[in-house]
């Protein structure tokens, strides 16, 4: 496969993984004769695409309004663990806004950021929070309430690869910790959870569109912003929203490539765009693209009040993500034991 990007001016033309990985870039601001202008890459996890569309709009408004000439922002979207892959591979993006921490982690250990990335900015460098949801067709005719529904027999789950999306990870995890607390094994059940799987996607957006679209399976194990994205889009008399008794606390970070930071004007580009995810006017974005923001100063009331509260299992539960990466996910690990492809 061949991608060819437009960058100020010129056309790139990349194959292989690094094409898959920038499959869909978009570009927001300056014109290519610009020549001063700076650009700048962010490669970004599967569902974000409409939210970093509306965040680099508001951010050229913002930077060109701080006397700076209007950047080039490009976008690039898949899944999390392939995105992090192209950046180690040679992708030349100046931030990654990632699904999870580990993904950057790996980045990290290949030298190209420091590893202490994750103190540069607040929230453990995470400018939003979200979780896993259910997403099921209108009425929710298999009556799925909970997780433990989702190993009924005829029940078909949709969710992508744990090897390739963060997202997949998250659900992996929600479904462990439901495990845990209703003292059930939970690799025994998230064994037989995977037996319900028909397919494994890619990436989190691929798992929408399989469910939505090809009409694949009676449950979507979505990120929350993707579930609420497909009823606005697709409408509500479409699919229904089922929130599970207990999830987890995604929290996906951001970090400047500072191996890909090319000179001082970049680095000051990159530091901007990163910070301005915690400022109140991309807050407000942040909650109206369906996220969970930390500020809600200028945020729409309804945009917050959307969100329903449950149980919430953070990272550090199952021992941080350095643990959980080795054990569960990496090559050997028990998903692999768990997990016979079809």
């Amino acid at each position: 496969m061949l991608t060819k990007i437009k960058q100020a001016g010129q056309t790139l033309a990349q194959g292989g993984l690094l094409a898959a990985a920038v499959a869909g870039v978009f570009a927001f601001g300056a014109a290519p004769q610009t020549v001063q202008a700076q650009t700048l890459l962010n490669v970004s996890y599967d569902p974000t695409r409409e939210l970093y569309e509306d965040i680099d709009k508001a951010f050229v408004d913002f930077w060109v309004a701080q006397g700076n000439p209007a950047p080039e922002i490009q976008a690039s979207h898949g899944g999390s663990g392939a995105q992090a892959r192209a950046v180690i591979e040679g992708l030349d993006a100046q931030v990654v806004t990632l699904a999870l921490a580990a993904d950057i982690d790996k980045i990290a250990k290949e030298g190209k950021l420091p590893a202490d990335w994750q103190s540069k900015l607040p929230h453990n460098a995470s400018p939003y929070t979200s979780t896993i949801v259910f997403l099921v067709r209108h009425g929710n005719p298999k009556g799925i309430k909970d997780w433990g529904d989702l190993v009924k027999d005829g029940v078909e789950v949709i969710t992508p690869n744990p090897k390739t999306s963060g997202g997949a990870r998250w659900n992996y995890l929600a479904a462990w910790a439901w495990a845990e607390k209703n003292g059930q094994d939970p690799q025994a059940f998230v064994k037989s959870l995977y037996e319900h799987v028909p397919v494994l996607d890619k990436g989190a957006r691929d798992a929408t569109t399989t469910f939505t679209q090809r009409e694949i399976g009676d449950v979507l194990l979505a990120w929350e912003n993707e579930a609420y994205l497909a009823q606005k889009e697709l409408g509500a008399d479409a699919f229904d929203i089922i929130v599970p008794s207990i999830s987890v606390l995604a929290e996906p970070p951001v970090a400047v490539v500072e191996a890909n930071i090319h000179d001082d004007a970049q680095r000051k580009l990159a530091d901007a765009y990163l910070n301005f995810l915690y400022t109140t006017e991309a807050q407000a974005i942040i909650f109206k693209d369906f996220y969970r923001g930390w500020d809600t100063s200028k945020a729409d009331p309804a945009d917050v009040a959307r969100f329903p509260k449950l149980e919430l299992v953070d990272i550090a539960h199952f021992g941080g993500w350095a643990k959980v990466q080795k054990e569960q996910f990496a090559d050997g690990g028990v998903f692999d034991q768990i997990y016979t492809a079809k």
